[in-house]
């Protein structure tokens, strides 16, 4: 496996080392111990699958507050998908900041998220599965999330979306910078 650092601190793109003959290739696509030496989590305590039938679909922007924040490994494995992370960790430097990572079938990346990380993916193609290697058991109680459209957020998505859940449309909207702030002093602990 290659660990590329990111623009933010903390989340990193995995990339496959594939050993290939005629048959095809084989690949580590996590491996504990070197997720720990690169300082990131290594604990999967949940593994999910998300299922897009439709190009254009949006999910998220989803968090889990402190006492449930989860790490997550994020791999597209049938079709192709922008992913993106806003950092809400209360005392980062990259506070409210975000970046996108196009994750693909072909391309086989993977973003590893830390935990207080907003995340939310478009689909770019039709019938688009996404694996998700989970920290901490999702907690239905401790779910969180910021609209995909505001505006302090100022994210860029490939397309409008094409699908959204009633309830990622319901998610709050920040009104400046300074709410972003509080808001992450609320919902976070100290990183």
């Amino acid at each position: 496996m290659k660990i590329t650092p990111t623009a933010i601190a903390g989340a990193v793109i995995v990339e496959l080392e594939p050993l290939a003959d005629e048959r095809g290739f084989f690949a580590r696509s996590f491996c504990r111990d070197e997720f720990a030496a690169a300082g990131l989590e290594p604990a999967v305590a949940q593994c999910n699958v998300s299922f897009s039938r439709v190009a254009g679909t949006l999910r998220g922007l989803h968090y889990q507050t402190a006492d449930a924040a989860e790490a997550k490994l994020v791999r597209c494995t049938r079709g192709a998908m922008m992913d993106v992370i806003v950092d809400l960790r209360p005392d980062s430097e990259t506070l409210g900041q975000h970046i996108a990572v196009e994750l693909t079938a072909e391309n086989h990346r993977a973003l590893y998220i830390p935990p207080l990380f907003a995340q939310s993916f478009q689909t770019l193609e039709d019938d688009t599965e996404v694996l998700y290697q989970v920290s901490h058991p999702y907690t239905p109680n401790t779910e969180q999330g910021l609209r995909y459209d505001d505006p302090v957020l100022d994210i860029s998505w490939p397309t409008a979306p094409s699908m959204i859940s009633d309830k990622d449309l319901q998610w709050p909207l920040l009104a400046d910078r300074d709410a972003l702030v509080a808001f992450a002093a609320i919902n976070g602990a100290s990183s």
